[in-house]
């Protein structure tokens, strides 16, 4: 659905210093009818690809290719693309339905639509209650909402969103959630930034990560999850005397009730066992630890395309 192919983008920050290179070589692809992640630290470069993407940036060098069937022109192409910036402007002195008849009037979307993608998705993210109050009222999650909504308006078939979970509260990011695997399933091909990793972890087939403007890992969420190079088990047990513990034990927590969490490599595993069968220790709980994507991305060399 979007190609880079060695898109780099500098800025200059300063006049008497060298340019600083925001994208180096960036090169990823994000599959037509993909839930794709995009991950990185603040700072990495994932807003200023989503800007190169839409055209409100301009790139040193490479190139930024659409799918076919979002048009040939890019003209076409931004008709088809819904998109919610990470800081977005509303106009306060505006109600929520207000602002979303202008905004769909910029794109030429007839009043019908408009109001039946409005009372559509204003349900299904819960803010049709506060649509007929002026914006100035809203809080961080409702503005999040109606921002949300106003990107979907013309029923689009690529959705980039950057940082969509920032800010929200718990109840509000599980809901976002189930909204993005929503509009996948119903075809949507959706792409978000996010640089809280278990967010895109628990929803995201596809993903793709950036460190310091370079590419990381493009590929399927469980490929790299595959790619932890040392398996880990864990161990809870009653135990009086945590002195005792052997020494190849890689992290110990002590529970409630007089319970220790321990964990450990699963190469020890037989050592651990011969341990507690020495030591007499009641034993209530013996499994290998699933790391999590965080761990793998921050514990893990570059890793490039998944082919």
């Amino acid at each position: 659905m979007i190609q880079f192919e060695n898109v780099n983008k500098s800025f200059v920050e300063d006049f008497w210093k060298a340019p600083k290179k925001v994208l180096k070589d960036l090169s990823f692809e994000v599959k037509v009818g993909s839930l794709c992640g995009f991950l990185g630290a603040n700072g990495a470069g994932k807003t200023t690809s989503l800007k190169a993407a839409l055209g409100f940036i301009k790139i040193d060098s490479g190139q930024i290719n659409f799918d076919s069937s979002l048009g040939s022109n890019f003209k076409e192409v931004r008709s088809k693309v819904g998109y919610f910036p990470e800081g977005p402007y509303f106009y306060p002195y505006m109600t929520g339905r207000e602002f979303c008849h202008y905004l769909g009037k910029l794109q030429e979307i007839s009043r019908t639509q408009i109001e039946s993608q409005v009372s559509k998705w204003g349900k299904k993210l819960n803010i049709d209650y506060a649509l007929d109050k002026k914006i100035r009222a809203y809080s961080k999650g409702m503005l999040q909402r109606l921002g949300f909504l106003t990107s979907l308006l013309h029923d689009p078939k690529l959705i980039i969103l950057d940082e969509p979970l920032s800010g929200l509260d718990p109840i509000g990011r599980k809901e976002f959630k189930e909204t993005l695997v929503n509009l996948n399933n119903e075809g949507k091909t959706v792409f978000f930034s996010s640089h809280i990793v278990s967010d895109v972890e628990e929803i995201c087939d596809e993903l793709i990560v950036i460190r310091d403007g370079e590419l990381f890992y493009s590929g399927t969420t469980n490929k790299i999850l595959s790619l932890q190079e040392k398996q880990f088990c864990y161990a809870n047990f009653v135990n009086t005397a945590n002195d005792l513990l052997p020494d190849f034990i890689s992290e110990s927590i002590n529970l409630s009730n007089g319970v220790t969490k321990v964990s450990f490599l699963e190469e020890k595993r037989r050592g651990f066992l011969d341990w507690v069968q020495e030591k007499g220790v009641e034993l209530l709980e013996l499994g290998v630890e699933r790391p999590s994507l965080e761990q793998v991305i921050y514990n893990t060399k570059k890793v490039g395309r998944d082919s």
